[in-house]
């Protein structure tokens, strides 16, 4: 599980992880039953405070989308189980509405944009060590 936070997009750590694990989880790329790291392991990982990772695993629990069992972990839900492509198309597209509404105000034409969502894929695909496409 790849999870990455920012402390400079004014997101709260906390509401970065529970939006993270909860796309994950939609996606089917958490399956049911699936454990997630303990709250010191992530956050080490992610360089936060524990009480962040655990903030976060609370307000996962609270909507369902994990169980916490004490002594063995938490895992994802079968409430946690991926969304319809509908509502994930729906996210992604909730997401993309503000990428353009963002990239407007910073002066960037609907092709600069385009250039640089390019650039960054492959980029990003070549850190995987993946073949971009």
């Amino acid at each position: 599980m790849r999870l990455h936070v920012s402390t400079k997009n004014g997101v709260p750590i906390y509401v970065q992880l529970v939006t993270q694990i909860r796309q994950l989880v939609a996606a089917g790329r958490l399956p049911v039953g699936t454990e997630l790291p303990t709250i010191r392991t992530l956050a080490e990982q992610l360089l936060v405070n524990p009480n962040t990772v655990a903030r976060a695993y609370r307000e996962l629990e609270q909507a369902g989308i994990v169980t916490a069992r004490r002594g063995l972990g938490t895992v994802v839900s079968e409430a946690g189980s991926p969304m319809a492509k509908r509502e994930r198309v729906e996210v992604l597209r909730d997401k993309v509405d503000g990428l353009l509404a963002e990239a407007g105000q910073l002066g960037f034409e609907f092709e600069e944009l385009m250039q640089l969502m390019r650039t960054r894929h492959e980029q990003r695909a070549a850190e995987r060590g993946e073949d971009h496409g």
